[in-house]
């Protein structure tokens, strides 16, 4: 009798941990830093599940299968607050979901979902500011007294002029409506609580310390150590980001963050003062988009130089703030191929914005007065099918205005992964492949980096390490063919592999095409 108690007490142990949420074995292992390939998706634009246009929580969770089979780790999702600006950034509450995205519940349960996939979640927080219509601002306007009074800044001792964001007093939506936006006074105590308490919600709602319904990792939008330059949200590395990131990681040691360095630069004092662990390669993007090698080799050298070990780059080509990039390269197939080739074999952490592995196109309109209208062209709705208007198409910004009447995305254009899952040769494809090449091959992910072809030709050649692993990428980024200038010795001490095409690699140091990627390895 004995022994059938404690076989029954065993098996009821078991049980609990087995199916208990924060049980580790219930749950694949997430990406690793140095590991990570970030995909970012603008919510409003990925994927519509209830037929109002408008994409949603609901409709990434209904296509977490893709995104994890693409070959991505992380999603870095746009803010998901309540704003009148469509991008949500500027919000109007903090602790709540854009209504036309779903619910809390909606959400928890795709934060549940993409870590089934084995998939980390992002989130974008931006609360240096808030638009018209948050609480704080309505409350406090013209009122001294209240008890949101010191939550913003103001200009006037009445309260009824808000400092505003940058020098705009309002600014212009999308639908052509002036919006408010006001400075946030970061340096109040009661400010400082809010927002810690606010992150902690978001990566820990269980307040458990498991995260297994919350973010792995935080994005900070626009951030800086004196906001905007004025003098008045100041020393905000040293009295604001660091107590709180620290506060963040003792509930949630894996957390990682994430700074769009406010300056598009290197990012030094923000990996070293501002103790986040990523920034983006802001200027090898613009090199990139240049294809041009002495301009990225200057980059590669500079952020290996001002990058802490421990911390890291993330490489784009494309994200919500800059065009498309296809559309920079003017729809060249061979330079997409290339600056993909590129992105995805450099060291650092490649994030991939939603559609740039269809190669879709926007850049942002020039022949419309200023507003947030701009660059709906890089925030197309994803194309899922050929036929841009199939149910499910986020096409929310359909109307008379010139991103809809002159907008990039047509039915059957083939640019859509309907028709391009069908077509072997297509930039999905290549996307994938290379992906495929990230995901088995260590010596992309983690492996050291060294820049050969160190000459004034237009080959760029880039070697990957991790102890007997190699591989060697060649991009001829000229207008003529060309030949790279290799060094004989690491020519025949290897055995080297054609990674895109399967077999003998042959002469490794033949002749390139124009925009030829020529990819081999060690076996």
């Amino acid at each position: 009798m004995k022994n059938c108690t404690f076989v029954t007490a065993v098996a009821l142990l078991w049980l609990a941990l087995s199916t208990s949420p924060t049980h580790a074995a219930s749950r694949p292992t997430l990406a690793q830093p140095a590991d990570e390939v970030f995909y970012q998706i603008f919510e409003r634009s990925f994927r519509d599940s209830n037929g109002d246009r408008i994409g949603d929580l609901n409709g990434i969770t209904s296509k977490l299968d893709y995104i994890k089979q693409l070959g991505v780790t992380s999603i870095l999702l746009t803010p998901l607050q309540p704003s009148p600006y469509y991008h949500n950034y500027f919000a109007t509450a903090f602790k709540a979901i854009e209504p036309r995205y779903g619910s809390m519940d909606d959400y928890l349960a795709f934060i549940r979902a993409a870590h089934a996939h084995g998939l980390k979640v992002y989130l974008d927080e931006e609360f240096q500011y808030v638009a018209q219509g948050h609480p704080w601002w309505a409350d406090a306007l013209c009122k001294p007294k209240s008890r949101y009074a010191n939550y913003l800044l103001w200009r006037d001792a009445g309260h009824c002029t808000a400092e505003p964001f940058l020098d705009h007093a309002q600014w212009a939506g999308y639908d052509g409506r002036m919006i408010g936006i006001a400075m946030v006074d970061l340096n109040q105590p009661a400010v400082k609580k809010y927002f810690q308490q606010l992150l902690l919600f978001w990566i820990d709602p269980h307040d458990d310390g498991s995260g297994r319904d919350g973010a792995d990792g935080l994005r900070i939008d626009h951030m800086m150590d004196d906001l905007d330059h004025k003098g008045l949200d100041k020393d905000l590395f040293a009295q604001f980001w660091t107590p709180m990131f620290q506060a963040l990681k003792d509930r949630r040691p894996g957390l990682r963050v994430l700074a769009e360095q406010a300056d598009w630069g290197y990012g030094q004092d923000w990996l070293t003062h501002g103790h986040v662990d990523m920034v983006f390669a802001f200027p090898l993007r613009d090199a990139l988009t240049r294809l041009d090698k002495p301009a990225i080799v200057k980059a590669l050298r500079e952020m290996d130089a001002i990058t802490p070990p421990g911390k890291d780059q993330v490489l784009f080509l494309e994200n919500h703030d800059v065009d498309r990039y296809m559309s920079v390269v003017g729809n060249d197939m061979a330079k997409a191929r290339a600056g993909a080739a590129i992105e995805l074999v450099l060291k650092g952490e490649p994030l991939i914005y939603y559609g740039q592995e269809l190669g879709m196109r926007g850049k942002a309109l020039q022949n419309i007065p200023v507003s947030d209208g701009i660059q709906i062209p890089s925030r197309e709705a994803f194309r899922w099918q050929a036929d841009l208007m199939a149910p499910g198409s986020a096409v929310w910004y359909q109307g008379e205005q010139a991103w809809w009447t002159d907008r990039y995305n047509r039915s059957n254009d083939g640019v859509s992964l309907e028709e391009e899952q069908a077509a072997p040769s297509s930039l999905y494809q290549w996307y994938r492949q290379l992906l495929a090449l990230r995901q088995g091959r260590p010596e992309w992910r983690e492996g050291g980096q060294r820049i050969l072809c160190d000459d004034d030709s237009a080959v760029l050649c880039i070697l990957r390490e991790a102890g007997n692993r190699r591989t060697l990428l060649m991009v001829n980024l000229g207008h003529t063919d060309a030949i790279p200038r290799l060094d004989p010795g690491l020519i025949g001490g290897n055995a080297w592999t054609d990674l895109l095409g399967g077999g003998d690699a042959g002469s490794i140091d033949a002749i390139l095409r124009p925009m030829q990627v020529r990819l081999v390895g060690t076996p």
